[in-house]
């Protein structure tokens, strides 16, 4: 039980834990995640839509996923409430797995002791898994968010167990990487936390549809400066792909950083980076 925000080697840890319960592997999770409840004006800080936190789930062997709705119902449960009504009453868990620094309720009122306490009055068992990390370094949500920020991207891979990936819809754009010879799937980032704006050579899964397939590419995170003020999106170029992508679903893994986002005296200097960057993806994703 958790948010499970980017399913990090710590997370990974409490997921690994609850298989040596003896019952069938679920996770038990919220959405919206609870901070975009209590600050919703915040900047976007999540790591993974729900989307992209069922196939990463999906993917380690997780047979049950519960989003509990959160929003004030929720959030105004004692400990003792939540115990009783969601845990037993309506999910009839018979063991609960969480970290060492899981806090519930109302007012983060209960903690590991406190879900121990609950556990052996309402007849379920409790494991509290370690915080897991490296170097004097816990790994979280919030290490991995200041390394994508920064523009590493793998030293997030290294805390999270496998590549960020951005995983969405792809929309319509205005087609001009297809005027400029080089055609993208556009993504949208809303309510995720951004990486550094720029160029990354990517690696990109192809989820839906009948052109399902893994392949590289090149990417650019940004706002487009060569064309005005624009809402941050994700472009892709799949390398040695050509299809209508548009309604697919797309996971792109983000492997290096290669440079940042800038604007250019003219499209045609535009178009010879872009040209550019591909060369250097290709480059560093044959080493990766």
């Amino acid at each position: 039980m958790g948010n499970f925000d980017g399913i990090h080697l710590g997370h990974r840890a409490v997921i690994e834990a609850a298989r040596q319960a003896g019952a069938p592997l679920g996770i038990v999770t919220f959405e919206p995640h609870p901070r975009q409840v209590f600050a919703p004006d915040a900047p976007p800080f999540r790591l993974m839509n729900s989307e992209s936190r069922a196939n990463r789930l999906a993917r380690l062997g997780v047979e049950h996923l519960y989003e509990l709705p959160f929003g004030a119902v929720l959030a105004g449960l004692s400990p003792e409430a939540f115990a009783r009504d969601v845990l037993v009453a309506g999910l009839g868990v018979s063991h609960v797995t969480v970290g060492a620094d899981f806090v519930f309720g109302k007012d983060r009122a209960g903690n590991v002791a406190t879900l121990r306490d609950l556990g052996r009055s309402l007849g379920f068992g409790v494991t509290a898994v370690p915080l897991v990390g490296t170097g004097g370094e816990d790994y979280s949500s919030t290490a991995i968010r200041r390394a994508l920020a920064e523009g590493r991207p793998r030293d997030a891979e290294r805390m999270l167990g496998h590549l960020h990936r951005i995983e969405g819809e792809v929309i319509h754009g205005n087609k001009r990487g297809r005027e400029f010879g080089w055609p993208t799937a556009n993504m949208r980032m809303d309510d995720l936390h951004l990486p550094r704006l720029g160029v990354y050579a990517v690696v990109v899964e192809v989820l839906t549809g009948p052109d399902r397939l893994s392949c590289q590419g090149v990417a650019s995170l940004g706002v487009r400066p060569m064309f005005g003020r624009n809402a941050p999106n994700l472009e892709v170029h799949l390398f040695d792909f050509s299809g209508d992508l548009y309604g697919q679903h797309l996971s792109v893994g983000l492997v290096e950083f290669l440079r940042d986002e800038a604007k250019f005296d003219s499209v045609q200097v535009l178009i010879d980076q872009i040209a550019a960057d591909a060369d250097q993806a290709r480059a560093v994703l044959a080493g990766a």
